[in-house]
């Protein structure tokens, strides 16, 4: 019993006085080391590189996991900006997309309106020159409705042309809008004349694309490529307009192709030519009277005053 007293005691002594100069042993054995360091620095060089070589397997799989946390957050990153400037850009080729419409549209109309100025009517004709908001087209009749009527002083029985050459008249009319009936209508009946030939015709309507000629001499020399105009007989239209041209006889028909296309157009120009005739008789002149001059009817531009 007193051997073990007295262990006890010697253990406890003992872990008092390590614990008491246990700072003073870690600062000798650093200056220590140091002493050896400087002793022999080859010894110390290989220690440190043995330690690095033990030590970097260690910090390279610790450095793996923030190096890839790295990597996503610049990926997310990457994604964040690349969605961004998608919008961006598909906003843009929306913006630009509207534009190159706008475009379109503008070039088109100003082929329209440029292809009208190739035909200019009579100095003492007066015109109004309308967009084409519809083709009210159907098996039985062949019409289109422009963009101008009363108020823009269209009256009934107006020659509507294009650039190229006539295309029908105005049939009816209404505050705003009119309707025009057009060359390929079945009712539809313009006295012609064979530019080549001289030989006077009858153009009617079919309610097909190409209307065809009627009431010609028998013996009438008519050739494919033959240009068509008004001869200005019945003083509907004037004489000379442009028509179309003969494309061949098919079943004893002679059909003609018009100069106009007819499901292209945007504009018309509406010509009010003061000739006795259907534009006359609508208004109620009696041009029957010897002697009587029939008043002219004068057009004008949209919002003319």
């Amino acid at each position: 019993m007193k051997q073990r007293v007295g262990s006890v005691s010697i253990a406890v002594a003992a872990r008092h006085w390590t614990q008491r100069f246990a700072f003073v042993l870690l600062v000798t054995f650093a200056f220590g080391v140091m002493l050896v360091g400087k002793a022999d620095t080859v010894v110390i060089s290989r220690a440190r590189t043995l330690l690095i070589d033990l030590i970097a397997p260690v910090m390279d799989a610790a450095s793996r996991p923030i190096a890839s946390a790295r990597d996503a957050a610049d990926q997310v990153q990457e994604l964040i900006s690349l969605k961004e400037e998608n919008a961006r850009l598909a906003h843009e080729n929306q913006t630009l997309l509207e534009w190159q419409t706008v475009g379109r549209e503008l070039q088109s109309q100003n082929a329209s309106l440029r292809d009208l100025l190739r035909f200019t009517p009579d100095p003492r004709a007066t015109y109004v020159t309308a967009p084409v908001i519809a083709d009210t087209s159907s098996s039985y009749v062949r019409s289109l409705i422009v963009l101008a009527g009363e108020s823009d002083g269209v009256v009934k029985g107006q020659a509507a042309i294009t650039g190229v050459g006539l295309v029908g008249r105005v049939l009816e009319v209404g505050k705003r809008a009119s309707r025009v009936l057009l060359l390929t209508d079945i009712s539809a009946r313009v006295p012609v004349i064979i530019e080549r030939t001289r030989d006077q015709a009858v153009l009617a309507g079919n309610n097909s694309d190409n209307p065809e000629l009627r009431y010609l001499p028998r013996d009438v020399d008519i050739k494919a490529g033959d240009r068509i105009v008004t001869s200005g007989i019945g003083g509907n239209f004037p004489a000379g307009l442009p028509v179309g041209e003969v494309v061949g006889v098919t079943n004893g028909r002679i059909l003609v192709q018009l100069y106009a296309q007819l499901d292209r157009m945007e504009y018309l120009r509406l010509v009010n030519y003061s000739l006795p005739g259907i534009l006359m008789e609508d208004l109620g002149v009696d041009t029957s009277k010897s002697g009587s001059t029939p008043s002219p009817v004068a057009g004008r531009l949209p919002g003319a005053e």
